[in-house]
């Protein structure tokens, strides 16, 4: 049952249209997880515990009956504090606020739960959701799960924490200038800033302001790509107003996002348990890049772009996120760079010797002398040791 709390939320719609748990049960095993662990992380700050277990109950008759209300069918789920949700308060962390209570839902939570969601509390933010963390005067300072004496990042930062430590099913944030992909990023989460306007963000506003803030947007937070997309594809389009002269037609995506093995142009990390040795694989790579310049001398040697495949390995808590490989092209035979001179060997030997860096140990290897070398550094801090510093359990 511990498991449950970090599937998907397309999963956990899947094991309730098909029986395997109930959306009242899988509710109060939600609510559980929150008071034992939101104590330590103050993600979620407001909730409505007596209309979400009404909507719960509700939902397992409808199923019974064979009704299916959506694609989230008795998914419990929290949004951000910005969005107004009627019976609780929005104060966007401002004292001055503390007792402005929404008298309407907001038109994206509207959709949620027109597509079956059951949407049980509210996600911390910083005042005026405009901060890089998440603390105000009103809820105070949210933590991140990996690590609470750090912080989950901003202005979604309850959104994230909540996700990340297995106490709602999915989220759904706001960004202008990343509030919702820095807080993803740094909880190991997966977040989506829409195009501006496809999903439009009345009522996330003080006191009913129905002008929509200059390029802000609102968006989904999940456990999988899949919950993303599901997200958008519930909140996205035109409100009853706009809907009079457009229509959004998104086209499909170009890759399936729930491959299990596909290559990747850019440097991911995502946050693991095993984040020390993929800290040892990095500075590995950094010293073949070393490696290869420092052979080259004055000679520019053309490297491979750097590419990362991922196939499936151990699994991140309970992220299912495969373990990436790192490789690098060697540059083709005719123009790798000639061996380097015994002079040039006897020197970087006599660095490694003289300051043994923490990778190598004094080993005088040529990989690690030659890090020593073409960084100007007498010792090479080990990476993994910070990184295993940082590192914590998170609560099941």
């Amino acid at each position: 049952m511990a498991d449950i709390a970090f599937q998907s939320a397309k999963k956990l719609a899947s094991m309730i249209r098909r029986r395997k748990i109930g959306c009242l049960e899988l509710l109060d095993h939600y609510l559980g997880r929150v008071e034992r662990f939101n104590p330590a992380l103050n993600a979620i700050i407001v909730t409505d515990i007596p209309n979400a277990r009404r909507r719960a109950k509700a939902a397992d008759r409808a199923l019974t009956k064979g009704e299916v209300w959506g694609p989230l069918h008795g998914v419990p789920m929290t949004v951000k504090e910005a969005f107004d949700v009627k019976g609780l308060p929005s104060t966007w962390g401002s004292p001055d606020f503390k007792d402005n209570v929404a008298r309407t839902n907001a038109l994206a939570v509207d959709r949620w739960l027109v597509a079956g969601a059951v949407i049980f509390g509210k996600t911390n933010v910083p005042l005026w959701l405009a901060d890089g963390q998440t603390f105000n005067a009103v809820y105070g300072t949210t933590n991140n799960p990996w690590d609470p004496s750090r912080t989950p990042g901003g202005s979604s930062g309850g959104a994230v924490s909540a996700l990340a430590a297995g106490m709602t099913g999915i989220e759904m944030g706001s960004d202008i200038a990343s509030s919702i992909r820095n807080p993803a990023h740094i909880c190991g989460l997966f977040g989506h800033k829409p195009t501006y306007g496809i999903c439009p963000p009345r009522g996330h506003a003080l006191q009913g302001n129905p002008s929509p803030m200059d390029i802000l947007d609102i968006g989904p937070l999940g456990r999988s790509a899949e919950d993303v997309a599901l997200g958008l594809s519930i909140i996205s389009g035109p409100d009853e107003i706009d809907a009079a002269g457009y229509r959004l037609v998104l086209p499909p995506p170009k890759k399936n996002p729930s491959a299990n093995s596909r290559w990747r142009s850019c440097l991911i990390i995502p946050p693991r348990r095993s984040i020390a040795r993929w800290s040892i694989a990095c500075s590995n790579w950094l010293i073949s890049l070393a490696e290869i310049r420092s052979r080259s001398m004055t000679k520019r040697v053309p490297i491979s772009i750097l590419k990362i495949s991922t196939a499936p390995s151990t699994c991140c808590f309970a992220r299912r996120l495969p373990r990436p490989r790192m490789t690098i092209r060697s540059p083709p035979i005719s123009r790798r760079p000639k061996p380097s001179t015994p002079a040039t060997t006897a020197r970087w030997r006599a660095c490694c010797a003289a300051s043994p860096c923490a990778i190598g140990t004094g080993c005088g290897s040529m990989r690690n002398a030659t890090a020593c070398a073409g960084n100007g550094m007498n010792s090479l801090t080990d990476i993994s040791q910070i990184a295993s510093k940082s590192m914590a359990i998170i609560p099941k």
